[in-house]
């Protein structure tokens, strides 16, 4: 007597072939995690725990927390590394450059296939990115030839800080990219509302916005009387419509912007050799 067939219909059976199929990609994968927020950082964590239950992880993240350094390498000291939590983190005391570079650069004895930066505790949207740590550590493994995400939690004032929404999402990319991978030149900036996963929208492409001046820096003084200065908070959106980061997190969307390291306005080349060849008549 024939089994009885499968009660799952020929359509289901094939989605979860592919999902299969998607699965045991991703466990094969190799993705190296970094931060700007240091090693302890919540949103660390919550990435980790969210990505390494599908895919093989490492994580090399700086020892302190590395808001705001950019691109910057460490070249005039040397690196340390200290293995953390029994060997589950790599942590560096450098930048987040600094981090992605010794781990894609010869600190491990195999190659990397991917790089994932986050979940920050705050948004790089708009012109955050020029500033932002958790974009340099995407960038750098977007220079070391490795497509890259960078992940940010837009949180605000008294918001609630789900930190694993923003690591549902990144497992969400990361399949995508599996299913569908995009262009290798390219680093996705990814901004998460900061509220529960079942609140958001959707996903939307989008470009990068930008803000207002920055407030006035704030002057104060040390215990002995001298000054010191703080960098004043960052403006609010200035260029912040619809198809922007900035609009569609403000209306419960996760914004994916691809960014390009190219910054050559190629639009005014020509402008800019016909203004030295005056200079030069």
């Amino acid at each position: 007597m024939l089994a009885h067939a499968s009660r799952t219909p020929l359509w289901g059976r094939k989605i979860q072939f592919r999902i299969s199929r998607i699965t045991e990609a991703l466990a094969s994968l190799k993705i190296l995690i970094s931060n700007d927020d240091g090693y302890r950082a919540e949103g660390l964590r919550a990435l980790t725990e969210a990505l390494g239950q599908i895919a093989e992880i490492t994580v090399v993240a700086p020892d302190r927390n590395r808001s705001g350094a950019s691109n910057s390498l460490t070249l005039d000291v040397p690196l340390r590394v200290m293995a953390y939590d029994e060997n589950k983190y790599l942590v560096a005391n450098g930048t987040p450059t600094d981090c992605v570079h010794l781990a894609v650069s010869g600190l491990f004895d195999f190659d990397h296939d991917m790089v994932v930066s986050g979940i920050n505790d705050g948004a790089n949207l708009g012109d955050d990115v020029l500033y932002s740590g958790t974009v340099a550590a995407a960038i750098e493994g977007r220079f070391l030839g490795l497509p890259a995400i960078a992940l940010s939690l837009v949180i605000e004032p008294n918001s609630g800080q789900h930190f694993a929404t923003a690591a549902r999402v990144a497992t969400e990319l990361l399949m995508r990219v599996q299913r569908t991978p995009f262009h290798q030149a390219t680093i996705l900036n990814v901004n998460v509302p900061d509220v529960p996963y079942e609140a958001l929208k959707g996903y939307q492409a989008t470009r990068l916005g930008f803000r207002h001046r920055s407030e006035r820096i704030v002057r104060s003084e040390d215990p002995r009387g001298r000054p010191v200065y703080w960098v004043g908070p960052a403006g609010m959106g200035h260029d912040a419509g619809p198809g922007t980061d900035f609009h569609a997190v403000a209306n419960g969307y996760v914004s994916v912007t691809p960014l390009q390291i190219d910054l050559t306005r190629h639009a005014v080349l020509d402008d800019v050799r016909d203004w030295l060849q005056g200079r030069q008549a």
